[in-house]
């Protein structure tokens, strides 16, 4: 696996265009950024959660990898070192970022992480209310580092959303997507 310490070294080795591509696309109506950092072949569905919560409503950022295999290890940037440029031209004017990732399990689950912890608990209650099995404490993706992507917006705080790998590969993936977006037009009043 490739360790890059940066996307401007990852850059040096991988291919914008056959390797990976980047997507954004911005709504200034909205104070929310939705982004998926290991999209594509990187953490497979989380490219398309991020769209299925973001909409027409919410800005958007993809990053994803587009190799025939071995995507995640030739681009995945873990999350406190991914620093590609135009995910932070888009994030640093939204006060709120939501990250979506992919994780291992068996069982569906989201385990909610980041620093902006009254989101994260809003979003573990609504995903309770809906039955989906979640956590906002307590498990290995804390995402409190204050360098994670997800934290890199306006505000300092965001929400990481570690999604399984049974959940993503789930139709069941849909109705969590539409529980966050649900949840985050409820606090989009941010701008």
């Amino acid at each position: 696996m490739t360790s890059y310490t940066s996307f401007a070294q990852l850059s040096t080795h991988q291919v914008r265009g056959r390797d990976f591509e980047i997507h954004v696309i911005r709504r200034p109506a909205s104070g929310i950024a939705v982004i998926a950092p290991h999209g594509g072949g990187i953490e497979n569905g989380t490219s398309e959660i991020a769209r299925a919560v973001a909409t027409d409503r919410f800005n958007l950022y993809l990053f994803e990898g587009l190799r025939p295999a071995g995507n995640y290890a030739a681009l995945h940037l873990t999350s406190h070192l991914f620093d590609e440029p135009e995910c932070l031209g888009l994030i640093a004017s939204c006060p709120i970022v939501v990250a979506i990732h992919g994780c291992k399990g068996a069982e569906h689950e989201v385990l909610l992480g980041g620093r902006h912890r009254h989101l994260s608990d809003r979003l573990g209650a609504a995903l309770c209310a809906a039955h989906i099995a979640n956590k906002t404490g307590g498990h290995r993706f804390p995402g409190a580092e204050p360098r994670n992507i997800c934290n890199r917006g306006l505000t300092g705080q965001g929400v990481q959303l570690e999604i399984t790998t049974a959940l993503r590969s789930s139709p069941a993936a849909l109705e969590m997507a539409a529980v966050v977006r649900a949840t985050l037009e409820g606090v989009d009043g941010a701008r």
